[in-house]
């Protein structure tokens, strides 16, 4: 069973069922010929080698829910330069790193994809990461995630079992599958949700996160969203926008968001908009010394309103904006811009 999205889209809304295939991989293709990668130089708190056992390598692993899409993560990562290795056991974790510290690899960015194909998954994995520390190694994680409603359609569209449900429902492997993921999604350093993504969306934020130049400090994702909808499940930190007056309830500005002049202007020149913005940026700037300090290198800010279509999208482009002006690496998107 691939560990991606089972052959659908990353929660798409294209074609029938708001499904759109994926059109780089099929249903049980392993990862680890990720061909959709960035060439990331290096990640934050990369590993300091131990003597002759590992040398200064970015080791990343790639893991979370099947179907979430851990395939397409890996290949981005592959085609931006790094050495992907699918399936591993963990632990086999340190052995790989050990033999690439000796090998000649042509890049100095190692990525392993974990996940509940390995039977020694369910216990060990956070024990195989505190091995890694230990012995000098700088690991960082990233766990996919996606909502049980937008697996259950994954799945349901490619006619594959999960992995975990033995002769029980989709939904009981599903929830197995959490249980066991649960503490190693609680100590991931970068959590994407996947379930309104298409595979070219996630690709492009695994390309944020991983491509380019070295950048020192946090690189922060800014999401607008609707509390209607629900809290987006990756979020570090909420900002709640409902506090200031509704655009909604006024005729003329009830048609357009919060990328328009008109509700922009009348939202930010609310009382109490700009003091808000203000003191929050202050917040951020403790905030985002602090993660630095503490080796987190991605953090994502969600800015809520009733219907993320208003408020919260034109607040998240001023705090965007701010956090840019710091000299931020910052990606701004709107998640239910559209969905009413």
């Amino acid at each position: 069973m691939s560990g991606d999205i089972p052959g659908t889209p990353l929660g798409g809304t294209e074609g029938a069922g708001g499904a759109r295939p994926l059109p780089e991989e099929s249903p049980g293709r392993d990862a680890g010929g990720a061909h959709d990668q960035e060439a990331v130089r290096q990640v934050p708190g990369e590993p300091v080698g131990r003597k002759g056992e590992v040398s200064e390598t970015a080791f990343v692993i790639v893991t979370g829910m099947s179907g979430a899409g851990r395939s397409t993560a890996a290949k981005a990562l592959e085609d931006l330069g790094w050495f992907v290795i699918d399936n591993l056991p963990p632990g086999m974790l340190f052995a790989m790193a050990q033999e690439a510290g000796r090998v000649n690899l042509d890049t100095d960015k190692v990525a392993a994809v974990v996940d509940v194909r390995s039977l020694a998954f369910t216990t060990d994995l956070n024990t195989a990461i505190e091995g890694l520390d230990a012995r000098g190694v700088g690991v960082r994680v990233v766990f996919l995630e996606a909502s049980d409603e937008e697996l259950v359609r994954r799945f349901e569209n490619v006619r594959r079992p999960h992995p975990l449900q033995g002769e029980g429902r989709l939904v009981d492997g599903i929830a197995r599958e959490r249980g066991i993921l649960r503490e190693v999604r609680a100590n991931a350093d970068l959590v994407i949700d996947t379930s309104s993504l298409n595979v070219h969306e996630l690709r492009g934020k695994i390309v944020s996160f991983f491509g380019g130049e070295d950048r020192p400090g946090l690189r922060v994702n800014v999401v607008s969203f609707g509390f209607k909808y629900g809290l987006p499940v990756d979020a570090d930190l909420v900002v709640d926008c409902r506090f200031l007056p509704n655009p909604h309830w006024v005729p003329e500005l009830r048609p357009m968001n919060g990328l328009d002049a008109p509700v922009r202007d009348y939202v930010l020149n609310q009382p109490g908009a700009k003091e808000f913005l203000d003191a929050y940026e202050e917040v951020l700037r403790v905030v985002a010394g602090g993660y630095v300090r503490e080796g987190k290198g991605y953090a994502t800010l969600a800015v809520g309103c009733t219907g993320g279509k208003h408020r919260s999208v034109a607040m998240a482009e001023q705090i965007g904006g701010r956090l840019r002006d710091r000299g931020m690496e910052v990606q701004v998107s709107h998640r239910d811009v559209g969905r009413e």
